[in-house]
């Protein structure tokens, strides 16, 4: 009997031992990820939280710019990324677990530039807009035409180009409009220092929850479950339906 129960510890102790470190990694989003005495929050986060809550593992949750995020993404084992968009490019580079947000992009202006006038992506092409490096929005910019040092600033971060925004150093960002509230509160600033100008059809899309591509097959269903599960919920449905916002 000690001798089975002695075996059956070791098995335990392997099995536990043999389950490899997560790592989370994301970017600064209000109001999908935002910092919260130090912790990332958001409401992306949440539902992130609840996917690895049912999939009975444990991880850290760390923000960088986002450049940053997808290069440990793409390198390292065992790392979950969000909010990243499902692109051609990027299908074979990731395990896929499932859409975490939705988004609808466009141009954002200062709201006393009442002579910036968009009613077609091309007539956007004379202003300067700041854009996330390696991000979806800058590289869908680029295929259309937009050119980085003429009509596109690029930066580090989200939170970069609303600087330059606000500095008067270039005349648009792109944001989704659902994230204004949450970036001009990240800022310290009225909601009103702001206005959306343009959605832009192309850009509207559901973001995704993934994983690094050297991520063991087992880990990923076991998260993919767990994601489909947490698809069921009311949070869920609250997080990705349009306009919704943290209201406590």
């Amino acid at each position: 009997m000690r001798k089975r129960c002695c075996c059956f510890y070791w098995v335990l102790s392997f099995s536990v031992l043999a389950q490899p470190p997560m790592r989370v990694v994301t970017e600064l989003s209000p109001p999908h990820q935002t910092l919260q005495g130090g912790e990332v929050a958001g409401l992306s986060t949440a539902l992130v939280r609840a996917v690895l809550a049912e999939a009975q593992l444990e991880a850290t949750i760390e923000m960088y710019p986002w450049a940053r995020s997808l290069h440990i993404a793409r390198s390292q084992p065992n790392i979950l990324i969000y909010n990243i968009a499902r692109t051609a490019e990027r299908e074979a580079q990731f395990h896929w677990i499932g859409p975490v947000a939705a988004y609808q992009f466009g141009f954002v202006a200062l709201r006393h530039r009442q002579d910036i006038k968009i009613d077609s992506l091309e007539s956007a092409k004379q202003y300067s807009i700041a854009v996330q490096r390696d991000d979806l929005s800058a590289n869908y910019l680029m295929s259309q035409g937009f050119m980085p040092g003429l009509q596109l600033v690029l930066a580090a971060d989200i939170i970069e180009s609303w600087q330059l925004l606000l500095n008067t150093k270039v005349d648009l960002v792109i944001d989704d409009p659902v994230a204004l509230a949450g970036m001009t509160a990240t800022l310290a600033l009225p909601e009103s220092t702001v206005r959306f100008v343009y959605a832009i059809p192309q850009l509207a899309q559901q973001t995704w929850l993934a994983a690094s591509i050297q991520t063991s097959p087992r880990l990923v269903k076991q998260l993919q479950q767990a994601h489909a599960k947490v698809a069921e919920t009311r949070l869920y449905q609250q997080v990705m339906s349009s306009g919704y916002r943290i209201t406590d």
